[in-house]
């Protein structure tokens, strides 16, 4: 078995879905998983239509009806161009129209019905719609085209707890459902979803969709995971921030959960554990140029070619905290401190401390930074700066970290073997 795995911008027209059948017929589709994303910025729709409901504002009703437009316009295009007339005549006949309006009804019924005030509940009623859409219209554009696809619920083979949006899965069930219904078939599902016990919709959390390849192929012993990008590979540096980026043709598992947990773009670490588990290669390829290499991440060297790997999260916090009567920071005090910041749902990206300072760039992703330095400044001296950007540099050279210093004033360095940070100010 293989798992192929396609993001919402993959599909997120009718070019990406013909597009995504002409990847599966390139690289063969026997034993075959796909695993598939809502179609572009459906999962946001979705997320306003909740927002609206919410605060009792009917006009979500019209933000439903231009979500089914959008996905009927889709639709329309497929039948129209981009196939043989056989081809067209299958998929005008399949019943997909209908489907999409049995959908889109029971999205209706579902906001109309469901008076939870439980917003995370809500949230994985509703927007698991987007990706019940985009599978059936990428199966049935597969069965049209000669491709025997099996449309599987997801919520049917992936069994997790009742913690909404962040659902944990219930590996023995779910290894066992998945065996059963999908082991030696080619069949499509839909990413970031699951069910719980008593059959409500649950969500994987961040980067689910990876999430959910990982494990289909573990359930299945995969011989491998692709994930399918706009992009040729894992590269050593975001090219929209830094110049000459090269392709990482390999990564190990531990590497790659090294760049992700400094904030690379790469793979979610959740994704890769269970991948790990089994030793399931997983690569990350092009869906422009689907033959082409793209990376790999396996057990191995730590990386292929071996060279600087460059990371950057901008607009953090710069926090230098000590005690006002000069004594040492201790255990007690730091301690003090990260319960603060969980709090405060800081997310912190680098630390420091001394006798009498404990430093940390923190990410204000709540906007909750004035509440803690009010907590904070009751007991300690704080220093704030603001709008900084934390760089990492995996496998530092002296040429590597004079890019990254020239012209910059550089607020902290922090330095090991193998990782540079620094907090840079302009």
């Amino acid at each position: 078995m293989k798992v192929f795995k396609f993001g919402g911008a993959s599909v997120k027209d009718a070019a990406g879905v013909r597009n995504v059948l002409k990847v599966v017929q390139t690289m063969g589709y026997e034993h075959l998983g796909i695993v598939i994303s809502a179609m572009g910025k459906t999962t946001n729709a979705l997320e306003k239509i909740i927002d609206q409901s919410q605060k009792n504002d009917k006009g979500y009703l019209s933000l439903i009806d231009t979500l089914y437009a959008n996905h009927i316009d889709i639709v329309s295009d497929l039948e129209s161009t981009g196939a043989s007339e056989d081809v067209l005549l299958r998929f005008r006949e399949c019943g997909l129209r209908k489907s999409i309006i049995d959908i889109i009804d029971s999205l209706k019924g579902e906001m109309q019905r469901n008076q939870s005030r439980n917003h995370a509940f809500l949230y994985d009623q509703v927007v698991s719609y987007g990706e019940l859409m985009s599978t059936k219209i990428v199966a049935a554009y597969f069965n049209a085209n000669g491709i025997p696809v099996e449309w599987m619920d997801a919520r049917k083979l992936i069994k997790t707890d009742s913690k909404y949006r962040d659902a944990a899965v219930d590996w023995k069930s779910t290894e066992k459902v998945i065996k059963d219904k999908c082991a030696g078939k080619l069949f499509l599902t839909q990413g970031f979803i699951g069910s719980d016990d008593n059959g409500f919709t649950t969500t994987l959390g961040r980067e689910g969709s990876d999430y959910s390849a990982a494990i289909l192929a573990y359930a299945l012993n995969a011989s491998d995971v692709t994930i399918w990008k706009d992009v040729p590979g894992v590269l050593n540096g975001d090219p929209r921030v830094f110049e000459n980026t090269v392709l990482l043709e390999q990564i190990s598992y531990r590497e790659a959960i090294e760049l992700a947990f400094y904030g690379a773009s790469v793979i979610h670490p959740k994704t890769l554990q269970p991948l790990q588990r089994k030793g399931i290669e997983l690569r990350v390829k092009s869906f422009l140029n689907p033959t082409e290499q793209g990376t790999v991440i396996k057990e191995g060297e730590a990386l292929f070619p071996m060279i600087p790997c460059y990371i950057v999260r901008k607009d953090l916090v710069f926090l230098e905290i000590s005690a006002r009567d000069f004594s040492f920071i201790g255990e007690h005090n730091i301690s003090d401190i990260f319960h603060q910041l969980s709090e405060s749902k800081m997310q912190v990206g680098l630390l420091q401390n001394s006798a009498i300072s404990f430093t940390l760039c923190v990410e204000d992703k709540y906007h909750k930074l004035s509440e803690l330095l009010v907590d904070l400044e009751e007991r300690y001296k704080v220093r704030a700066i603001e709008h900084v950007d934390l760089y990492t540099i995996r496998h530092h050279s002296d040429n590597a970290i004079d890019s990254i210093e020239n012209g910059k004033k550089v607020l902290l360095r922090q330095r090991t073997q193998e990782t540079l940070q620094l907090v840079v100010k302009g």
